[in-house]
């Protein structure tokens, strides 16, 4: 089962790292990680994406919850629980105008963007969930030669009154 798990954090040097070196003593994946300063710049809030079923979840909760920095933890099994985006940067080689035209029709019909152009090269930015990042790639790649890509990782928010922000 697909997992996100967030985690509030001082943002002190080595605390990522305990976070992830726990991941990996344990044996657990880590799929996608990003990190970054929450409002609060001493605190950084991390989102994890892990596969594994409850038990599995449990025990990563429990040993993050032990760790020295950690502030507060939080998991979500299904997408419905949150709000999740993936950003994609994915870098097109455009010899021809049919390409170029062809990218931009894309890029319209997926709401996505085009940051940068040169005469042979686009760098097309997409946001949206993992999944729909996959089949923007998928179709990209049936369209152009791609040269370079770059994902995010997994960010999400908890729907509704849940909030893993500390109170004021």
């Amino acid at each position: 089962m697909r997992h996100l798990v967030s985690i509030l954090t001082e943002n002190e040097t080595g605390a990522l790292s305990r976070i992830v070196g726990l991941f990996s003593q344990r044996g657990y994946n880590i799929e996608t990680i990003t990190a970054a300063p929450t409002d609060d710049k001493t605190i950084s809030r991390i989102n994890i994406l892990t596969y594994g079923g409850a038990e599995h979840i449990e025990q990563i909760t429990k040993q993050l919850h032990k760790l020295i920095n950690v502030i507060k933890v939080s998991s979500f099994e299904e997408s419905d629980d949150a709000v999740e985006r993936e950003l994609l940067f994915v870098k097109v080689h455009t010899p021809t105008r049919a390409i170029r035209e062809e990218l931009k029709s894309l890029c319209d019909i997926f709401k996505a963007e085009i940051v940068d152009v040169t005469p042979d090269l686009y760098i097309l930015q997409y946001v949206s969930t993992s999944a729909d990042v996959d089949r923007f790639l998928k179709v990209i790649l049936e369209t152009a030669e791609i040269i370079e890509t770059i994902r995010s990782g997994v960010c999400g928010i908890a729907r509704g009154e849940h909030s893993l922000q500390l109170p004021s």
